[in-house]
């Protein structure tokens, strides 16, 4: 089943319906479908096998997505914040495509030898061109639909292939067609390389709910916006909610009904924080990655209510886990030699379902015989199926003969209140292996001296989980989406020569 079927779904149903920008200027789900087919036109008059698009986020982005569908050839988003060797060697795989790239970009894609438009030709073009076929689904469903590549944080970027039945799958799986009331609007502050800007075309579109994106964030316009807008549904990554809670804006956003987040750990201070701002709004946290086509397991809005209410610490720990598994999702988790754990057991988090496609370009598919995905996140099922993640298994420290998750520590220096982030890594070290440091961003204004910090991790941890030293800097290296860049707090760690930093 081809995307762009998603696309026909809703052209039909609700097609003068606005579901691509503002109430007043937007794109309807009938203008959608019309622009896909002119658009595919384009890219089949340039024989290209690939549509490149170095751009930021906005409304060429789905026109670009849904007609290449209909073209039968992958997007494939590009992260413009890549350094021009990762660019050239990722525009290396695609000789064929066509190009879409803002202005500032047009030369890296010419650089490349592709044949290049910018965002506002490419609409241009996908109002005026008169298709000469019709547009129909011919692309099989295991035709890659969209080519994401990873952040590469740790290593190169890995071309991601989603194919049209992984897309799909998770779609049904997670979203009532034309669910959606006619004023609900959607807001999305992610760029357009990550998967997360994928799965909100198809699943607002799907759903019938007008989207919106943001393209530079601030706490500031981002409840503009909300409130501008009437927003009803919004996605943030955790640092952007901690960025809104902690604002000194206006935070009456009476139009918001579900807020989204998900991409990194959410400090639970900082969605605690949040259920007390907005009673009124339903909060969902998502887990997933590029490989499994988005979400795989959801905490509800129920299950954040019932976490911050309850008595039971088994309840409350809740907040912290990232819900249970999509209907036709399977986790599980197993140790390091693949067999499966029990409840609240630590191991590898692995997922089989259709959605997941676990598939990369030139690699082809990592699952095991039965199916099933090494994530590479470590985590564990409590005894009612609730995950929750512990931080990538690449991410362990070894001091000594001990393994300890950087992110059990960090969860607990957040908990400090005059903390806002924090890195935890080990670094070399002759005697033990590698010590643990913090990198801890502070509240403005306010000192937190070393000890303080030893005692408030002491409190909750065994001594041999306290960091050797804390630095303090203005912020922790980090993705636009939110992640954590852990070599470059190493890099950094390792190049400062003074035994322990205090806040200036």
């Amino acid at each position: 089943m081809n995307i762009g079927l998603l696309l026909d779904m809703a052209a039909d149903g609700f097609g003068d319906r606005v579901v691509i920008g503002p109430q007043d200027s937007g794109i309807t789900a009938a203008q959608l479908r019309s622009m896909a087919d002119a658009g595919a036109e384009v890219i089949r008059a340039h024989s290209a096998e690939a549509v490149v698009y170095l751009a930021v986020n906005g409304p060429a982005f789905p026109v670009a997505m849904f007609a290449a569908a209909r073209a039968g050839v992958p997007l494939v988003p590009v992260n413009y914040r890549l350094g021009s060797e990762q660019l050239d060697a990722l525009l290396a795989n695609h000789p064929s495509a066509l190009g879409i790239a803002d202005a500032e970009h047009v030369h890296i894609l010419q650089r490349a030898g592709l044949a290049t438009i910018t965002p506002e030709q490419w609409m241009i073009s996908a109002q005026t061109t008169e298709p000469t076929v019709d547009g129909g689904n011919d692309a099989a469903p295991e035709v890659p639909a969209v080519i994401i590549y990873t952040s590469g944080t740790t290593a190169a970027p890995k071309g991601v292939l989603l194919r049209n039945e992984n897309l799909t799958s998770y779609v049904f799986g997670s979203v009532e067609f034309a669910n959606a009331g006619e004023d609900q609007a959607a807001l999305v502050s992610v760029p357009p390389y990550h998967i997360a800007a994928v799965a909100n075309v198809i699943s607002n579109l799907y759903a019938g709910r007008r989207t919106m994106v943001l393209e530079q964030f601030t706490p500031e316009q981002w409840l503009h916006t909300v409130r501008a807008e009437h927003i009803t549904n919004a996605l943030v990554v955790p640092t952007m909610l901690s960025r809104i809670v902690e604002s000194d804006a206006d935070k009456d956003i009476p139009s918001l009904r579900n807020l989204a987040y998900g991409g990194a750990p959410m400090p639970s201070r900082v969605i605690e924080r949040a259920l007390e701002l907005w009673p009124q709004v339903g909060f969902v946290n998502a887990y997933g990655l590029t490989e499994t086509s988005s979400t795989i397991a959801v905490l509800g809005p129920d299950d954040h209510r019932d976490a911050l209410a309850g008595t039971d610490e088994r309840i409350r720990a809740r907040l912290g886990s990232v819900g249970r598994a999509l209907p036709g999702v399977v986790i599980e988790i197993r140790d390091d030699d693949g067999a499966l754990l029990g409840p609240d057991e630590v191991g590898r988090i692995c997922v089989a379902g259709e959605q997941v496609s676990a598939e990369y370009a030139g690699i082809g598919r990592v699952t095991d015989e039965q199916g099933f995905f090494d994530t590479r996140d470590k985590g564990y099922l409590d005894a009612d199926g609730f995950l929750f993640v512990g931080g990538r298994a690449d991410d362990t420290i070894i001091r000594g003969a001990e393994n300890i998750a950087p992110a059990e520590i960090e969860d607990v220096i957040l908990r400090h209140p005059d903390v806002l982030d924090v890195a935890v890594v080990g670094v070399p070290d002759d005697e033990w292996g590698q010590r643990i440091e913090a990198a801890v961003v502070l509240r403005p204004g306010v000192e937190v001296d070393s000890e303080s910090l030893r005692d408030h991790v002491r409190k909750a941890l065994r001594s041999s989980k306290t960091p050797d030293r804390f630095v303090y800097w203005p912020e922790v290296p980090r993705t636009e989406t939110g992640k954590l860049v852990r070599r470059h707090v190493v890099d950094r760690l390792v190049n400062l020569s003074e035994p322990a930093s205090e806040p200036a």
